[in-house]
């Protein structure tokens, strides 16, 4: 039941390894995590593409951190997608 997580697009419960986590750091820079080690704020998202696009339609994203998500962070998930 450890490392579970919450699609902010579906609001499934999932395994960590499952999702995708997108981080903003103290910087308020926005990136896909690439390393567990990434520090900063998480929000996590289904790795498949009817999630993504229920975020960007909702900007599940954009309420998460409290800001505009650019197009190319939702490209750079696209290519995280399973």
């Amino acid at each position: 039941m450890k490392n579970q997580r919450t699609c902010i697009a579906c609001r499934t419960t999932k395994d960590k390894s499952e999702l995708i986590r997108i981080v903003k750091n103290k910087d308020g820079e926005i990136k896909v995590c690439t390393s567990p080690k990434d520090q900063g704020r998480g929000a996590y998202i289904c790795a498949n593409k009817e999630c993504l696009e229920k975020a960007i339609k909702s900007k599940a994203l954009n309420r998460a951190f409290s800001c505009e998500i650019s197009a190319e962070i939702y490209e750079e998930i696209k290519q995280n997608l399973k």
